[in-house]
């Protein structure tokens, strides 16, 4: 390890409140159907999401980090200052929607912060366009698939438990849901968390503490740590619009997204994709409601957060390159 310049320093502990604040903006994915079923109560929620976050330090690898660390953008754009204007950028729009309760993907926030600054700082042609498709693309297939799985898995549900009286199907499906919210805070660690690390990595790089893009154990951990704390404190206003503005829901059909959503999460790590947790859960959500009747879903409240889903990548990248521009430009040069 080499000299820490300040600028480093800075820019690590900016990524880790954007880790804590992704854990606390998140933690809905992982509780919010857990909780609108009454299976566990939203204390208990929060801390057994927060410790499933941080298990996911021992079962996923690097890829997802990896990708943020040389994927989206040119490692040699990014200078300390590039970087903490991109996490600026990302906490902005993360704190505007945590306070209008809309769910959006603090991880498509870190990415447009990224694009953002790299590109007021050097301009387009240090951005990796096979990468940054990629992640354009999933913002798309990564709901549907959701959508997809919550609603497969709730046809088979359905069809397999038609016979058995409907307590006892909520008395099996209530504890089902303690496996299937962990399962899906499992995924949220293993996706989220490494993104984070991802962004540490490349600042460690840039102030030439590590040789290449590798995040080292001790980023991992501390990533996975600090998203685990914010987990645990919760973003309730978040919880309400996931777990019963979207669709109403009853715990077999909180089984189903939640074991949905984490099938496509543990897919996209697996592939090093870095996606949304909060797109897979809201599609896998739609996707139950829509087996029991389309009318189910609230689309009203649906088609909002999709609208905060679409201004998220273009709202980060631009904040964070008014501050690369107005606030560090004219203090680094």
């Amino acid at each position: 390890m080499g000299h820490w310049p300040w600028l480093i320093i800075v820019g690590v502990l900016i990524a880790y409140i954007f880790d804590f604040y992704n854990g606390v903006h998140d933690s809905a994915n992982a509780i919010a159907t857990v909780v609108a079923t009454r299976v566990l109560r939203p204390m208990h929620a929060v801390v057994w999401a927060a410790v499933w976050n941080f298990a996911a330090y021992f079962i996923f690898g690097v890829a997802v980090a990896k990708m943020i660390a040389g994927g989206i953008v040119e490692p040699h754009a990014l200078a300390p200052e590039v970087i903490i204007a991109g996490l600026l950028g990302a906490i902005a729009w993360s704190v505007i929607t945590l306070f209008l309760g809309l769910p959006i993907s603090s991880s498509h926030a870190l990415i447009g912060g990224a694009v953002g600054a790299a590109f007021a700082a050097h301009g387009a042609s240090v951005l990796k366009w096979a990468g940054i498709n990629k992640v354009l693309t999933f913002i798309v297939i990564a709901p549907v698939l959701g959508m997809v799985f919550g609603g497969i898995l709730m046809v088979l549900a359905i069809r397999i438990f038609w016979r058995a009286s409907p307590a006892r199907v909520d008395r099996w499906f209530r504890v089902g849901q303690l496996f299937s919210s962990a399962a899906f805070a499992l995924g949220h660690g293993g996706n989220d968390a490494q993104k984070t690390a991802g962004i540490v990595t490349m600042l460690l790089v840039a102030g030439k503490i590590i040789p290449e893009a590798v995040p080292p154990w001790e980023v991992l951990f501390i990533s996975y740590l600090v998203m685990g704390l914010g987990t645990a404190l919760g973003g309730w206003r978040i919880v309400r619009t996931m777990g019963t503005r979207i669709t109403e829901l009853k715990p077999i059909g909180g089984f189903c997204a939640e074991t949905g959503g984490a099938l496509m999460l543990y897919g996209a790590s697996f592939f090093g994709i870095p996606v949304s947790t909060t797109h897979t859960i809201t599609g896998a959500i739609v996707g139950v409601g829509s087996v029991r009747r389309l009318s189910a879903v609230r689309w009203g409240v649906t088609m909002r957060v999709v609208w905060a889903w679409v201004f998220t990548i273009p709202f980060s990248a631009l904040v964070a390159g008014l501050i690369y521009l107005l606030c560090i430009r004219p203090f680094v040069q």
